[in-house]
């Protein structure tokens, strides 16, 4: 419930401090006096978006703080989800400084204005005489019928199979799609992947087909030089190799006279070893370069496909082609499933819509069973407030197809006169009678104590007399399940509540400010008597006051 209320530099607020009480609250006040700016500044510090103009005083910034007392752990998990510390006294605080940027916090914890509205729609209903028309709104009395059927898991169940359903629908659409759609694209695939199977491409073949066709290109050239140097190394008696037997022979001689140079003479056996296995290498190359032109054709015309392959599909090298057949490959494979893929796509769809079809009923079974208790007792409710004759259903029907709150629609049907069938409530109520319907749904709904805080602004303006004492009748009855305040005109609303407060504007300053107090037995009667008596207070208006207050 909401306990504290401190608004600082807001519209005709300077600085105000209220406590609220639990039970039926009401609130009264001359018009213009500032009710309308409490509301506003209390929907500011729940999230609401703020006009900017609203700063008192243009230099100060604007604080709202709003305390609530949190009975129950319920909203202990959603604290936690946006890392908010959890206390049975949670703060809201929202700030507008001068340069019109706003900050917002819960329990002194910065938050986005999402999160703290979000939080603040759980603690606090803000209900003024033009949301009548939400009855009219067929999301409004679904929401409203699922709220009443304690629907909230059930539909989360619901919701998260319709989430896979939607998944495999699309899934097969876009499968059936593909199947009639690019059948052409595939037939001209297959005839390139046909192409390049047929060309039996080969890792780093192409690589290795340059560098053997470099070499057999100049094979001549080659042999040449391979001769030529195996006759300088031992082709001829003047070659190196014989050079370097006689110049080894006179060094060893040459060790034997000096000592110091037989060094010399192992030098040139190393280089003789060295020497031979060259010669034996260059033999070796000599015999296996032989010039194919047979051979040389066919590497030459295998080198010109593959060229041509690559340039035809613009690969940037041979690595990029065999990607390009792989990647064909893959899609060709794929299409040719396409079939296989289509029937299990189609099982997985329709054992979605068996599994959705059972928990659409369970839903439609839940609120069928809340509709007919619901539509009852708003029914004996809305009898009290001068429609004798009143009729209010609500209507379930099942539809064909799946939504994402089920395959439900609902109605409400209401009927003011004796013998006239109920009918669509946005036919057939007038205002009167929507403001009227509100207030008996929503004193329905308080016995689930859905929302701790329900906040009427004025929801009973244009009706009196007894219509009137019953509408206060019912309040007080609201006031036991949950708290709510009223802001009203009407004294026999005023004075069935349990907290009466009185909203007024000063004028003696430099500038008007509103302020508001909680008034005592006496004043309350002196109050009410004003309302009675249009300001004028006679002692027959304070009189019947007194009656409207003992009773």
């Amino acid at each position: 419930m909401l306990k504290q209320l401190h608004i600082s530099n807001y519209a005709l607020i300077d600085e105000l401090d209220v406590s609220f009480e639990r039970g039926f609250n009401v609130i009264t006040g001359e018009t213009g006096a500032g009710k309308s700016i409490l509301l506003g500044a209390l929907s500011f510090a729940l999230g609401e978006r703020a006009d900017t103009g609203v700063l008192y005083d243009k230099e100060k910034k604007c604080v709202v703080e709003a305390l609530f007392a949190l009975d129950d752990d319920n909203l202990k998990p959603l604290f936690a989800e946006n890392d908010i510390d959890f206390e049975k006294e949670c703060l809201f605080r929202r700030e507008l400084n001068p340069q019109k940027k706003s900050r917002a916090f819960i329990n002194d914890t910065p938050v986005s204005l999402q999160t703290m509205k979000g939080i603040g729609d759980l603690l606090v209903d803000i209900h003024s005489q033009h949301d009548s028309l939400l009855l009219t709104d067929a999301d409004f009395q679904l929401r409203l019928l699922d709220e009443i059927a304690q629907n909230e898991a059930v539909l989360s169940d619901y919701q998260a199979e319709f989430g896979h359903y939607n998944v495999y629908k699309r899934k097969l659409s876009e499968l059936k799609d593909v199947a009639t759609k690019n059948t052409a694209e595939n037939d001209y695939l297959k005839f390139q992947l046909e192409e390049l199977d047929k060309a039996e491409l080969k890792e780093g073949e192409y690589t290795d087909i340059e560098q053997t066709l470099s070499v057999m290109e100049n094979a001549e050239e080659i042999k040449t030089l391979l001769v030529t140097a195996n006759g300088l190394l031992d082709g001829s008696e003047d070659a190196m190799l014989g050079q370097c037997n006689e110049l080894a022979s006179s060094l060893h001689k040459l060790g034997l006279l000096l000592p110091d140079t037989a060094e010399l003479a192992e030098r040139i056996e190393n280089l003789k070893v060295e020497l031979k296995d060259i010669a034996y290498d260059l033999r070796r190359k000599e015999d296996e370069t032989q010039f194919d032109e047979g051979q040389l054709q066919s590497l030459q015309e295998r080198y010109d496909l593959l060229s041509r392959l690559m340039m035809k599909h613009h690969a940037a090298d041979f690595e990029a082609l065999i990607a390009l057949r792989d990647s064909i490959k893959e899609k060709v494979s794929a299409f040719e499933n396409i079939d296989e893929a289509i029937a299990k796509a189609q099982q997985q769809l329709d054992e979605s819509m068996r599994l959705l079809s059972q928990k659409a009923k369970v839903l439609h079974d839940r609120r069928c069973m809340a509709a007919t208790a619901f539509g009852e007792k708003v029914s004996a409710l809305v009898k009290q407030l001068a429609m004798p004759f009143a009729v209010f259903q609500v209507e379930v029907q099942h539809q064909e197809g799946f939504g994402s709150k089920g395959n439900d629609e609902v109605r409400f049907l209401f009927s003011a006169n004796k013998g006239i069938a109920a009918d669509d409530i946005r036919r057939v109520a007038s205002g009167g009678e929507l403001s009227r319907l509100m207030l008996a749904i929503k004193s329905a709904v308080s016995d689930y104590n859905y929302i701790p805080t329900l906040i009427f602004d004025e929801i009973d303006t244009g009706v009196s007399g007894e219509v009137a004492a019953k509408i206060g009748g019912i309040m007080r009855q609201m006031g036991q399940a949950l708290q709510l305040i009223s802001i009203t005109h009407l004294p026999q609303v005023a004075s069935q509540a349990e907290h009466h407060y009185f909203i007024y504007k000063d004028n003696e300053g430099e500038r008007t400010q509103s302020h508001i107090r909680l008034l005592d037995s006496a004043e309350r009667i002196g109050e009410i008597a004003k309302m009675l008596s249009n300001d004028k207070v006679t002692p027959e208006a304070l009189k019947a006051a007194e009656v409207l207050l003992k009773n």
